[in-house]
């Protein structure tokens, strides 16, 4: 991939992109049921815990200068990042999916010619993108960042003003009992989550790691956050979820067309790219080379021939899949940077470390079936780390490594 440095503002203008998109606004409709108050409360208390997640998975990449799936290789080992880096290769691919294919039904309520269609044209256009490359995508992301801003901007407008204002914020659309706070916080956090293994991919090629790694989770996390307050508005204040819909009333069809592709592709980007800095991780652990742009686009043709073909509704039980996983990873990974002070890769398989993540993932499945006020991440992560950290005190010389 691209090895020239990038700059701090081109790796907020990359977040600010990757927070702008259709499934972040989607996902905010689910909110609806607990009225714009207390909706609004959980998404913030959410954000504000995967953000920071998020920072600290940026964080350890930056001050190493090593992309995500390098960092994880620290913890877990040279092929101990394995599976982590099939796993994110998968997530990315079905992020993508989910993306194009939302985009595109979006983009069909507009203008309709077939959703099959428009998924080909964002599938098109976000190749354009990932052959354009990282770099050279600064002064294109600097004027299509500023379009989105000014075109969302219109939106929000619309929707306050063409919906129903006292509905707005003294109601809600639907049964209080569809959504339970504890949900909403973890559908809140699963945005941030959902980029743990890909943040590292851009802020330790900046010129400046660190301050982009707090650039990028700010802008995202606030970004983030407008997108499901517009969602939630949108469904309580217009009586429905459908951008396009939303659009049409309010005269904005080229406008709101344009939202919706560019949002898609944008975010779809760091899905593409990161996938492909991935696939080279893989390649270097059996010391094989692998083209990481010829893998991005491969993943983009995957993911745009499975929005095609699979109807992609529901995307609840995916952003929990992917929490299950992540959320265990990085509390390892913090644990052993922050306490353990791991530095560097010191064996090919952490089986330790790998046996706590998979420890983390099933307390994480457990806590789902349990009404936590505050989620099931948090929670999660803390045993996690706590875990890990108590494990390599007990066991200072890897005796369970050598036991495996």
């Amino acid at each position: 991939m691209e090895e020239n440095k990038t700059s701090v503002l081109s790796n907020g203008l990359i977040w600010f992109g990757a927070g702008v998109s259709m499934s972040e606004i989607l996902t905010g409709t689910y909110f609806a049921p607990l009225g714009i108050k207390t909706g609004l409360f959980a998404i913030l208390i959410g954000h504000i815990i995967g953000g920071i997640l998020l920072f600290l998975a940026g964080y350890l990449g930056a001050k190493t200068r090593n992309n995500a799936m390098e960092t994880v290789a620290v913890s877990f080992g040279r092929k101990g990042n394995l599976p982590f880096s099939v796993l994110n290769i998968l997530q990315l691919a079905g992020w993508l999916a989910i993306l194009n294919y939302d985009g595109a039904l979006a983009a069909n309520g507009i203008f309709s010619v077939g959703a099959g269609v428009w998924c080909a044209v964002i599938g098109i256009l976000l190749l354009l993108w990932v052959l354009v490359g990282l770099k050279r995508l600064e002064k294109i992301n600097m004027v299509a960042m500023t379009a989105l801003f000014l075109m969302t901007l219109v939106l929000c407008f619309v929707i306050v003003t063409r919906g129903n204002f006292g509905t707005l914020f003294n109601g809600s659309s639907a049964n209080k009992d569809a959504l339970t706070f504890g949900a909403a916080i973890e559908l809140s956090a699963a945005m941030p989550l959902s980029w743990i293994p890909v943040i590292s991919d851009y802020t330790s090629n900046s010129t400046k790691p660190v301050k982009a790694t707090v650039v990028s989770t700010i802008v995202y996390c606030l970004v983030s956050c407008w997108m499901y307050l517009i969602g939630m508005s949108a469904a309580i204040g217009m009586g429905t979820s459908d951008i396009a819909q939303i659009s049409l009333r309010a005269g904005l069809g080229v406008v709101g067309l344009l939202i919706i592709l560019f949002s898609t592709v944008t975010t779809n980007f760091l899905a593409a790219h990161s996938a492909g800095v991935s696939g080279e991780v893989i390649g270097e652990s059996f010391s094989k080379h692998i083209n990481g742009k010829y893998l991005s686009v491969l993943v983009v043709l995957l993911g745009t021939i499975a929005a095609i073909l699979y109807p992609m509704d529901n995307i609840e039980d995916f952003l929990y899949l992917i929490n299950s996983v992540f959320a265990p990873m990085i509390a390892v990974m913090i644990a052993d940077f922050f306490f353990n002070k791991k530095r560097s890769v010191t064996k090919e398989w952490d089986w330790t470390n790998l046996i706590v993540w998979l420890i983390g993932l099933s307390l994480y499945r457990v806590l789902m079936h349990v009404d936590i006020v505050i989620g099931y991440t948090l929670p999660d992560i803390v045993i996690t780390a706590v875990l890990c950290v108590i494990v390599h005190r007990i066991l200072p010389k890897n005796r369970l490594d050598k036991a495996l």
